[in-house]
């Protein structure tokens, strides 16, 4: 009878018949054998539906941010000024979310508002500052117009000093005693962001610098290409890991994209170099078409092969732009250190703990996760020209921005008058 009630006159420490028999079918449903484990460990990605499910979706909505930044390149410069526009506001309402908290929101009504006062205000601050010579040249046909834009840019340093302090008033006013904390870190988080808004303004900075290609286009799409090689290679042929911080990046992912990387920009760098759209420098506002002599940077130099190549290869000589020596500087940093901007943004959300910055972007998440090794790549973008590739010293150009910027419309009359003068008299 004890045997046939109970499992009592089992071997301690044995498990019950039943109870195995329920431990080896979860095994099976739920788990890997570990066999499979041992001979299949690093290609188990490959056989994962779910992340061919991912892949896809990732995949569509690429070609789709493809196809529209491919259009707002054919649009010109202008169109390309307002999608980072676009993308800084929608990465500053992602970062914004990220540590709100709706219950203190509800006790301090506004609060939400001043962190876009502050944030609107470092726009007008840095767009005001770089679009100050487009606006002028835009707007010289009309006196008036012209009048009112420069007395604005002349005084934009002053608007937004009064604006900030305006909104570091309205924060004092507000604080509450029980939300003091609460307060304060949102008030320190803003100024991080404003911080990213920054380092996003150096695409715009670069855009008005120089020509769109050097600028623009070329670093951008060099962040792209590594971005898809990496995940493809790591896809693939991903079997050694990289970084804690991100699980999913591999060795071989990292080095596929960076040789990628390099050709592709050596090869990018030439093929668009010859095309005006994408080499001559935007002087104002309009959306017309650009036409110019070509840049220093887009004239091709002949180089002579070296006597070990074969004779039956027909060239003796290779045109290369100097463009597309620095597309190579371009292409190491992309590959190799833009990534780093791509792992801190991992540990800032392992950190907190939450697995995307948003869900704008099917498959990639907000779009502060689509450009955080583009904002690295920016910076660099903007101090590798003021370093190597700008010339220094005063131009025409130069000279006459200062002109516009400075003197009223009755200085300016007063200055031509006597640089007339001045030339009559050499003459």
């Amino acid at each position: 009878m004890q045997r046939d009630n109970g499992s009592g006159d089992a071997t301690p420490g044995s498990p019950s018949p039943t109870h195995g028999g329920r431990l080896r079918h979860r095994k099976r449903s739920s788990e890997v054998h570990p066999d499979v484990n041992k001979s299949n460990g690093a290609n188990l990605l490959a056989y994962d539906k779910n992340k061919y499910k991912s892949m896809l979706v990732r995949t569509y909505s690429s070609l789709w941010m493809m196809a529209g930044f491919v259009f707002l390149i054919y649009m010109g410069h202008l169109y390309i000024w307002a999608m980072v526009v676009v993308i800084q506001i929608f990465m500053a309402k992602e970062l914004f979310n990220l540590l709100r908290k709706v219950n203190e929101d509800r006790q301090l009504p506004g609060f939400r508002m001043l962190n876009w006062h502050f944030f609107f205000t470092a726009m007008l601050f840095t767009y005001g500052r770089f679009l100050s010579r487009q606006l002028v040249n835009t707007v010289t046909s009309d006196k008036l117009l012209y009048k009112l834009v420069s007395g604005l840019i002349k005084y934009q340093m002053f608007i937004c000093y009064f604006l900030y302090i305006a909104g570091f008033v309205w924060f004092i006013v507000t604080l509450k005693k029980k939300a003091y904390k609460y307060q304060f870190s949102q008030y320190a988080w803003t100024h991080m962001i404003l911080l990213t808004h920054a380092l996003m303004n150096c695409f715009n900075n670069n855009t008005d610098a120089n020509a769109l290609l050097e600028g623009f286009l070329l670093p951008a799409s060099l962040i792209a290409i590594n971005d898809v090689a990496a995940y493809f290679f790591g896809f693939f042929f991903g079997k050694t890991p990289l970084i804690k911080l991100s699980p999913k990046k591999t060795w071989e992912g990292f080095i596929g994209a960076s040789v990628t990387t390099m050709l592709s920009a050596f090869v990018l760098a030439n093929f668009m170099g010859h095309f005006q759209w994408l080499t001559c420098p935007r002087k104002d506002l309009s959306t017309g078409w650009l036409h110019c002599d070509p840049g220093p940077m887009f004239m091709p130099a002949s180089y002579d092969l070296p006597g070990w190549i074969p004779q039956w290869f027909s060239w003796r000589q290779v045109a290369i732009m100097p463009v597309q020596w620095h597309a190579l500087a371009l292409g190491l940093f992309a590959s190799i250190i833009a990534p780093f901007g791509g792992f801190f943004a991992s540990g800032f959300k392992r950190a907190f703990k939450f697995k995307d910055f948003g869900d704008s972007i099917p498959g990639h998440g907000g779009f502060t996760d689509r450009m955080d090794c583009q904002m690295v790549m920016a910076v660099f973008v903007y101090i590798y020209y003021q370093s190597f590739v700008m010339v220094q010293d005063l131009s025409v150009e130069t000279i006459l921005e200062q002109v516009l910027r400075s003197l009223t419309y009755e200085e300016q009359h007063d200055l031509f008058e006597q640089l007339g003068k001045l030339l009559a008299r050499r003459n």
